[in-house]
């Protein structure tokens, strides 16, 4: 039985450059991360406003008119369980203040979780829902899920309010 072994000649340098090439794109990867770890707070700000705006201004238009607004929960609207003036006096509520707390951060997750119910509400209670709004209203409760399970960020009141208290922040050892 005959072993053969086979050599391979590796020219000086060549790992280095391997090891060069290796560590510029961990560089630039590490680069990418922190400018994305920079940007989350304006982004999620700007989901926020963006989903906060929507319900605003739906509340506006429903408390413009609270004949017409208790109308269409009358007549439109087939929302479970509550009678159609306590469902349209509390789509206003919900979508006048929440959208507002939402927009401050001030309790954002709560906020969020409010107006992804009233969203779902909206979607299961209108039957004729074209498929452009229901896609509009599947986008804002997928924003809104984000910010349920993230956290309204670091641009909000929740967030300012437990630096200012210290909530947050690892118990001391002893």
């Amino acid at each position: 039985m005959q072993v053969t072994t086979q050599t391979q000649i590796v020219e000086p340098g060549g790992f280095s450059r391997l090891g060069g090439l290796v560590r510029s794109i961990v560089g630039l990867a590490r680069s990418v991360v922190n400018a994305l770890n920079f940007a989350a707070p304006i982004v999620d700000l700007l989901i926020r406003f963006w989903v906060a705006k929507v319900f605003w201004l739906s509340g506006l238009s429903k408390i413009q008119s609270v004949d017409s607004t208790l109308l269409l929960f009358q007549y439109e609207y087939h929302v479970p369980v509550l009678s159609p003036a306590v469902a349209a006096y509390s789509s206003m509520f919900s979508e006048l203040t929440f959208s507002i707390l939402l927009l401050l951060g001030l309790a954002g997750r709560f906020s969020a979780g409010v107006l992804f119910f009233v969203n779902f509400v909206a979607v299961i209670s209108y039957p004729a829902l074209m498929e452009a709004g229901l896609q509009e209203h599947y986008l804002w409760g997928l924003l809104l899920l984000v910010l349920i399970f993230h956290g309204p960020g670091k641009l909000s009141l929740d967030h300012f309010i437990a630096k200012w208290f210290g909530f947050g922040k690892a118990p001391q050892q002893a």
